[in-house]
């Protein structure tokens, strides 16, 4: 049986994120890792309790705040723990989550100035998982993805 991969249900196509839209992923390769039932979905927002649709939140520091200044960081911190349980559970090989998140950004995350302007960070989800020793990868990552399979199979 191929490894399991642990990746954000938006890029599954599940209509989960804060708009109630998705980010599905078309690209081949993905297709084909999904086809071959390896992935394993999680929004770490829904399961730490928020709903959808919900206020856009970002990353200020340790905290994670809505844009109407709500501080939903005990939300973001059970989703991501929610999260690390599934992965260890289904002894993931690794993660595909979506960048720019505040849960799942794994280079990049908005600036928590609600402007538009993303800075180098990661998310509280990619941030646990990584202190875990798992490795996790942006939808904008799969070449690497790719070797890394290679590598594990």
């Amino acid at each position: 049986m191929k490894r399991k991969i642990l990746v954000s249900s938006c890029l599954l196509g599940q209509k989960v994120r804060y708009n109630n839209g998705d980010a599905a992923c078309y690209d081949p390769r993905f297709l084909k890792w999904l086809k071959e039932g390896r992935m394993i979905g999680i929004c770490p927002e829904v399961y730490g309790g928020l709903p959808v649709p919900r206020p856009a939140s970002q990353r200020q520091g340790d905290k994670v705040v809505t844009s109407t200044g709500v501080d939903v960081t005990c939300e973001y911190e059970k989703g991501a723990q929610a999260a690390l349980s599934l992965a260890k559970a289904e002894n993931v090989i690794f993660a595909i989550l979506k960048q720019n998140s505040p849960s799942c950004g794994s280079s990049c995350i908005y600036d928590g100035t609600f402007t538009g302007t993303k800075k180098l960070g990661q998310g509280k989800t990619t941030e646990l998982l990584r202190q875990n020793g798992i490795k996790v990868f942006g939808e904008d990552q799969l070449d690497e993805v790719e070797r890394e399979i290679g590598v594990n199979e």
